[in-house]
């Protein structure tokens, strides 16, 4: 990135759009603008997850995949360019792997909860599946680099699993869900 912002507050953006980094501008309900956006958010959450004491593995990843997530906006932001790492997939499947490998085999449906961490982390898969449904219309309407789409689909996978792998190295069990949990009883 060439030039730093100096000013926060530019004023280009009063007329309802936001530019690119190509120069050109889109309305601010656009929905590469919304991927951006949703991105951004995936992002923030996983800052926020950051706050929790983690184990070091955990936030390492944590870290890298924030870095990872501002390379995809940028290539959100550079129609055209494709400026995403393809390693970070791979990456991905990886930590998928590793991070699974310990835990116990899923018997039911996992409920957010459980402890703050992985409660947050739940939070962060459920903006990246969103984030994903987004690029998903936004590569209908305007060609992505393939790694994006599956970068976000790896990364709502490998969430998952993190929630539970905080649980493990915590000693805290998942929520499971119960099926007819609200039913009366007969």
């Amino acid at each position: 990135m060439g030039n730093r912002l100096s000013s926060i507050t530019t004023r280009t953006g009063d007329d309802g759009t936001t530019g690119l980094a190509d120069g050109s501008r889109l309305a601010k309900n656009d929905l590469r603008v919304h991927a951006m956006g949703d991105v951004d958010e995936l992002n923030s959450h996983l800052g926020l997850i950051l706050t929790e004491p983690l184990p070091e593995r955990l936030a390492t990843e944590l870290t890298r995949i924030q870095h990872d997530l501002f390379d995809l906006g940028a290539a959100l932001c550079m129609p055209g360019f494709d400026v995403f790492p393809p390693q970070a997939v791979a990456r991905l499947e990886d930590l998928i792997k590793e991070f699974n490998e310990p835990l116990p085999r899923l018997e039911e449906f996992i409920l957010p909860g459980g402890s703050k961490a992985s409660a947050y982390t739940h939070i962060a898969r459920t903006v990246c599946r969103r984030a994903e449904r987004v690029l998903v219309d936004l590569n209908q309407k305007s060609e992505l680099p393939k790694d994006l789409l599956l970068y976000l689909n790896r990364l709502s996978d490998f969430l998952f699993v993190a929630s539970r792998w905080i649980h493990h190295k915590k000693g805290v069990r998942d929520v499971q869900w119960k099926k007819g949990f609200n039913r009366p009883q007969e």
